[in-house]
């Protein structure tokens, strides 16, 4: 039987660098918060053991694909551990709404869906730490989709600790370009001290994004974005780019400023919830 799974979006609220490793990986701060707007995913079990991408991604092969990886590597985990029913696989499509390269998680929220639907269709039983153990040899977003809870998230990104930020309306906007991270976090002038603080003092402070004056710098779609929007309310960049996101009291005031964004901008207004709609589904 086919079943659906929300797959969505996440906002970084803030975003600090602070610091890079021997290895060449930053340390950071952030807040996650997700969206009740994102992907969806259309999975029906096989009992053949294939697994199978129906809806596959231009320039993108099946097997590279963050989806069919994170079925195999459950399938690997399950069956390591003697938890893979036989026959175990699975038709997997997803109707795609987040844009590639737009800091809004879309490919780790993907994975982390995966984990956790396949999870419990197959019947693993594997714990909430193990998927996210598993989903972070994906990428460093993949376990706060996973845990499902609105999190700061310090190191490289896997040390995540529960948040409860505002759940505001947000307008986001897609100013047309896709950024790739590594441009961002190879840029020379890109900030990397920004002091350690605590959750208590961050959540006090103003938000601000670090890679912000970078995409504004590289793409001067993401500049003229924030300008536009920055008009209207309190407004930053989410992950590495390139969206941007703007942040509002109630709906009817998102809305109303999404009504006059210029036709070069596409947008969609969502509110930031600390509970992801894919565990919601869960329950």
């Amino acid at each position: 039987m086919k079943t659906w799974w929300p797959s969505p979006a996440k906002l970084n609220l803030f975003l600090y660098i602070t610091g890079r490793r021997a290895d060449g990986y930053h340390t950071l701060q952030t807040l996650f918060q997700f969206l009740d707007y994102g992907d969806t995913l259309a999975i029906e079990p096989r009992s053949d053991g294939e697994i199978r991408l129906l809806t596959p991604v231009a320039g993108v092969e099946n097997e590279d694909n963050l989806i069919v990886r994170a079925a195999r590597l459950l399938m690997t985990a399950a069956a390591r551990s003697g938890r893979l029913p036989a026959g175990s696989g699975a038709d997997i499509s997803v109707e795609k709404r987040l844009p590639m390269g737009g800091g809004l998680g879309g490919g780790s929220s993907n994975a982390a869906t995966v984990l956790v639907a396949l999870n419990h269709l197959w019947g693993c039983g594997l714990s909430e730490d193990e998927l996210a153990t598993l989903g972070l040899t994906l990428g460093a977003d993949v376990p706060v989709f996973v845990r499902g809870r609105a999190a700061f998230a310090e190191g490289v990104g896997e040390r995540l600790s529960p948040a409860s930020p505002p759940e505001k309306w947000y307008l986001v906007a897609h100013p047309g370009v896709s950024i790739p991270t590594p441009l961002i976090f190879n840029d020379p002038q890109l900030p990397r001290s920004t002091p350690v603080r605590s959750p208590e003092a961050l959540l006090k402070g103003e938000f601000s994004n670090d890679c912000e004056v970078i995409a504004r710098k590289r793409f001067r779609e993401v500049d003229a974005a924030l300008s536009w929007l920055l008009e209207y309310a309190p407004s930053r960049l989410t992950g590495t780019g390139a969206c941007v996101f703007a942040e509002f009291d109630t709906e009817p005031q998102a809305r109303q400023v999404l009504e006059q964004a210029p036709a070069w901008l596409n947008g969609f207004v969502a509110k930031g919830v600390n509970l992801s709609p894919l565990h919601r589904a869960l329950v």
